[in-house]
């Protein structure tokens, strides 16, 4: 199957196992919840991936020359062959392969060819330190384990970091004038499109955190 439907069906399969057991115990959904529900899953995958970037990284730059070279001699976009190319279901998980991710993404921005820059270091660091604290908040959200006030803390740290280490990427770009190598419709394709459900849902998951530890429940959450 092609990688955006695989990457979708990870992702579904993530989120139904959170929103299957609230139901269950619950047997009510909230879409704060639910939205968490799908964030927290994307997270753990593209978490993956950086992990990926880590172990990856002269592969990655071998492939970003090639799909440089690509893109010159065909013109092709390679974000949607990429997406459209086939994950094997003997290895869906292939280190190469989700590397490749990156590879694609250094023809718009070569940071992630460059192991010097923010933009490369701050998703790998994504990958190793927020799959835990992910994990974490997922559970508690969905079967409430800890104290609320010490789930407001947690997630007060962990979206705030994304807030913060997401504005700074994007504000990294600019300030090295990468744009300026790329159209301006990719740039709002590929760096503001993307970017932005990494600082607006995490903006909204303050609001929850400071609500979580305020109120001492889940409430906001629509648990009670």
């Amino acid at each position: 199957m092609p990688v955006w439907l695989f990457s979708v069906l990870v992702i579904g399969a993530l989120t139904s196992i959170g929103v299957v057991t609230r139901l269950n115990l619950h047997a009510e959904l909230d879409a704060l919840y639910v939205l968490f529900a799908v964030f927290f899953s994307t997270n753990l995958l593209i978490s993956y991936w950086e992990i990926c970037l880590f172990h990856q990284r002269d592969y990655i730059e071998e492939r970003g020359a090639y799909w440089r070279e690509r893109l010159e001699s065909s013109g092709k976009s390679p974000v949607i062959e990429f997406l459209l190319a086939k994950v094997s279901l003997a290895r869906p998980f292939s280190p190469t392969l989700w590397a490749d991710a990156w590879a694609v993404y250094s023809v718009v921005d070569g940071s992630y060819v460059d192991r010097r820059t923010f933009g490369f270091n701050c998703d790998i660091a994504n990958g190793y330190f927020t799959p835990l604290p992910t994990l974490v908040l997922y559970a508690t959200f969905t079967v409430p384990f800890l104290p609320a006030v010490v789930a407001g803390i947690v997630a007060a740290m962990l979206f705030w970091q994304w807030v913060y280490v997401s504005t700074v990427y994007v504000v990294s770009f600019f300030v090295a004038k990468r744009h300026r190598h790329i159209r301006r419709g990719q740039v709002f394709s590929h760096i503001v499109v993307p970017d932005s459900p990494w600082v607006l849902i995490p903006l909204l998951g303050i609001y929850v955190a400071v609500r979580l530890i305020i109120d001492g429940d889940y409430a906001v959450l629509g648990l009670t």
